[in-house]
């Protein structure tokens, strides 16, 4: 009932499928474009997310002071737990910048997030964030499930909906970043 709920709120559900090392990645990605109708079911959304990539506009200083306070939220909420992509987007706008890269930079690397630039009308960046945001994703359930002392052996890795499956290599297709689900 709440999915339903939420969808007709308009928050977007997409998937996206990438290979990694021989590991077939399926994401579940819930995409509220920011919108501040949003915020107070924030939970629904992250509660049980293994990553999240918070964008801000390089153009509008705004919008990077309310990724600040959704890092603040998600580090409060689910500690050191969740991989933090802090993505500084529009970067064909480089001339109208407002926001530096020292800047964020900086605070992504005080928050322990990763900070990546973008140009998503250009399609620049946002492949290699998705494959890092994985990456990352997936090294942290494993030295979870290290730290358990459950052994890294197991086919699937638990943790908050991460499995982890061996696959055969696969071509990726040079199509848009992801399809609604």
């Amino acid at each position: 009932l709440a999915e339903k709920h939420i969808t007709e709120h308009s928050a977007s559900f997409l998937t996206k499928k990438l290979n990694i090392g021989g590991k077939r990645v399926n994401l579940a990605i819930w995409d509220t474009a920011g919108q501040e109708r949003f915020h107070a079911l924030g939970p629904i959304y992250y509660r049980d997310s293994n990553g999240a990539i918070l964008v801000y506009d390089i153009t509008d200083e705004d919008s990077f002071q309310k990724v600040k306070n959704w890092v603040k939220e998600l580090r409060k909420m689910l500690g050191n737990e969740i991989c933090l992509c802090i993505v500084g987007n529009k970067i064909d706008l480089e001339k109208e910048r407002h926001v530096s890269v020292q800047e964020a930079e900086t605070y992504a690397e005080s928050v322990g997030a990763k900070h990546y630039h973008t140009s998503a009308k250009q399609n620049k960046g946002i492949e290699e964030l998705f494959l890092d945001l994985c990456k990352r994703m997936i090294e942290t359930a494993q030295v979870d499930e290290r730290a358990r002392g459950n052994g890294s052996s197991q086919s699937g890795i638990a943790r908050r909906g991460v499995q982890i499956i061996d696959d055969e290599p696969q071509v990726q297709s040079s199509g848009g970043c992801c399809s609604s689900g």
